[in-house]
């Protein structure tokens, strides 16, 4: 399955432009087989996603993105989050607690909100970010390789927050992913792997291929 595991619904995220219905009509244009919906230090689109998922068929999971001291990270099923700004790692050890995952999102975006060489002393984080379409490639560069430096999986995300911008990244997830459920539990085993949209269609990451290289550095020009 393909899922694009960080994107903005204009509803409680004030900075997107973007409708539940937007994203599953663009999502299903780009070839998605579901999204994640990440508002900031928000979950409350929750009970709406679910029941738009059950009308449409769509799979639609609900985290959220929260900015801590030292970054910004993406948390799943962690249902309460912190009524005022925390540590990075206050935020991973309680949803760690609560049977969920964290992931660092755009660790080197130049912009005070990624959580940067930081990662290197927070300890439990689920995964890293390291394509997201929101931020410069040599900075994805940069969070690729600190991922397999420390043998965190990978995970690519558009960070959405216009309808032109759903699916640039994503995340190929092997066999099927049903519910948040199922979610936390591929990442949790490392079965994830980034992928980026050619245009016509989606090609999993992987530095040493031509064809990748071909397209992230086109980008970068």
């Amino acid at each position: 399955m393909i899922i694009d595991t960080h994107m903005h619904e204009k509803t409680y995220s004030l900075d997107s432009k973007i409708s539940l219905e937007d994203i599953v009509k663009r999502g299903r244009q780009m070839g998605l087989d579901g999204v994640c919906i990440t508002d900031h230090e928000s979950n409350d689109i929750m009970e709406k996603a679910h029941e738009y998922s059950k009308e449409t068929g769509f799979l639609i999971i609900v985290g959220a993105e929260v900015l801590t001291h030292e970054g910004d990270i993406t948390v799943f099923g962690l249902d309460k989050l912190p009524s005022e700004k925390v540590h990075a790692q206050q935020l991973v050890d309680m949803t760690l607690r609560a049977g969920g995952v964290a992931m660092s999102a755009h660790p080197f975006r130049q912009n005070n909100r990624g959580m940067g060489n930081t990662i290197r002393d927070v300890r439990g984080l689920s995964g890293i970010e390291a394509f997201n379409g929101s931020t410069r490639p040599h900075n994805n560069i940069y969070a690729y390789g600190l991922a397999a430096e420390l043998g965190l999986p990978s995970l690519g995300a558009s960070d959405a927050h216009t309808i032109e911008a759903i699916g640039k990244y994503a995340t190929v997830f092997p066999g099927g992913i049903r519910d948040v459920k199922d979610f936390i539990e591929a990442v949790k085993a490392g079965n994830t792997c980034p992928a980026v949209h050619t245009g016509s269609g989606y090609e999993k990451i992987d530095m040493y291929d031509k064809l990748y290289n071909k397209i992230l550095f086109e980008k970068a020009v």
